[in-house]
């Protein structure tokens, strides 16, 4: 069997066996199939798609590639949650310690940013010392000690997810729905929990910008958790705008913390109870979403949340006085509010063009390996449906350099649009 026949195979429209699979996948984590070649088969498949059968395949050759953990004796149930990334995403940031702190245990790995969607691994290392690489051992220690781990994916775990990940990022193959589903399912499959919730962004900020697709995906996902004996649930999301006002890694860490102290912006606040209680329901603590909502709004009023986020930063060798004292985040050198440049209502604030403008300020990676800006980003002051009268702050710009800042305004500027007439809000979830 060789590499470049699979690839053909791929190119030309066909469907790959399970050893088929199973042999381009152990290619990829033992090396012996190079990066271009891997490229070319993600992108033959973002081409030309993989049936249900190939995808459910690919997961668990992916799944098998490394250790497969099984967390049942280290916590009663382990529940995760993933997003299919956007614009201002910081909710596990907010969720995971409020269902924690209701007594859930949450196991997350994490990944990077992908394209023009934030990471959330890179948004903790913008607290000095934060560390992500984990050991298994660490992993199930951290979990079963304080019932809440946040950390990247152990080399051990899904390895070919890991470097096919990475590629992804820089071949334009993110949005392939066989691809995303895969590297999603086969990390949750690896890492052992046992229960699900997943958040499936849809719109211009999303990988998937219409509902047909996210359907898609979101079917594909549950179907492949239930295959592998897990409990799933898919959320379908709005991503036509950012969530929350921040965009940038320090930004957005500073608006969790702001949310974990009973502040922070209200359709962050709801999208993350939301979540929240569907875990708590998935995991067995309640049985209703009412009273799994009551809980997670109780961890945050009484603090319990907050000291939980805490904990996670100390016991991952975090600087827990940059959570105590957000001031001490990383600040860039240039803050500039922009003004609105008419009155009227926002009609649309397109959240990939905000996710680009940030990714071309430092905030995320233009290319595998390339450095990141904490500091850099943007807070976006209002919401689709708001009335705003000219010379209102529209948004405000955090930059490291003159020219990159300019830039940002004016695609940032260029990602409004206004209305003379009433515009409606945007739903938080579709189904």
């Amino acid at each position: 069997m060789r590499a470049v026949d699979i690839i053909i195979k791929k190119r030309d429209k066909g469907e790959l066996t399970r050893e088929e699979i199973r042999f381009f996948v152990n290619g990829i984590t033992t090396g012996r199939i190079p990066d271009y070649q891997t490229a070319a088969w993600a992108m033959a498949v973002l081409l030309n798609g993989m049936t249900p059968r190939e995808t459910t395949d690919l997961t668990l050759a992916i799944a098998q590639s490394g250790e497969v953990l099984d967390m049942s004796d280290v916590v009663k149930i382990a529940v995760d949650k993933h997003s299919t990334g956007g614009v201002g995403d910081k909710t596990s940031l907010v969720v995971l310690p409020a269902v924690a702190a209701c007594g859930l245990p949450v196991g997350k790995m994490s990944g990077r940013g992908l394209g023009f969607s934030g990471g959330t691994l890179d948004k903790l290392e913008s607290i000095p010392g934060y560390r992500v690489d984990l050991s298994t051992e660490e992993f199930e220690k951290q979990l079963k000690e304080i019932g809440l781990v946040l950390c990247g994916q152990s080399k051990d775990l899904a390895p070919a997810d890991g470097k096919l990940y990475a590629l992804r990022d820089v071949t334009g193959t993110v949005q392939s729905i066989p691809l995303i589903a895969s590297s999603v399912m086969s990390k949750k499959i690896a890492g052992g929990a046992h229960a699900v919730v997943l958040d499936v962004k849809v719109g211009n900020g999303a990988f998937m910008e219409n509902l047909k697709d996210a359907h898609e995906l979101a079917d594909l996902m549950v179907k492949i958790g239930q295959l592998a004996g897990r409990k799933v649930v898919a959320l379908i999301s709005d991503m036509n705008q950012p969530l929350g006002f921040a965009v940038g890694n320090a930004l957005e860490v500073r608006e969790a913390i702001d949310t974990l102290r009973g502040n922070g912006p209200a359709d962050f606040r709801e999208h993350c109870l939301h979540v929240a209680a569907h875990m708590l329901v998935l995991g067995e603590k309640t049985d209703s979403l009412e009273e799994a909502r009551t809980l997670a709004e109780k961890s945050i009023a009484d603090g319990s949340a907050l000291e939980k986020f805490r904990q996670l930063i100390i016991a991952q060798g975090g600087d827990v006085s940059y959570v105590d004292d957000p001031d001490k985040l990383p600040k860039a050198s240039l803050i500039k509010v922009v003004n609105a440049p008419r009155s009227g209502y926002l009609e649309q604030v397109r959240a990939r063009a905000v996710g680009e403008a940030s990714v071309a300020l430092g905030a995320g990676r233009a290319k595998k390996g390339d450095p990141l800006d904490y500091a850099v980003g943007f807070v976006i002051h209002h919401k689709v449906g708001d009335k705003i009268q000219e010379g209102e702050p529209l948004f405000t710009v955090h930059a490291n350099d003159e020219k990159k800042m300019e830039e940002a305004i004016a695609s940032v500027s260029a990602a409004h649009t206004f209305n003379d007439f009433p515009v409606p809000p945007l739903p938080l979830f579709y189904a």
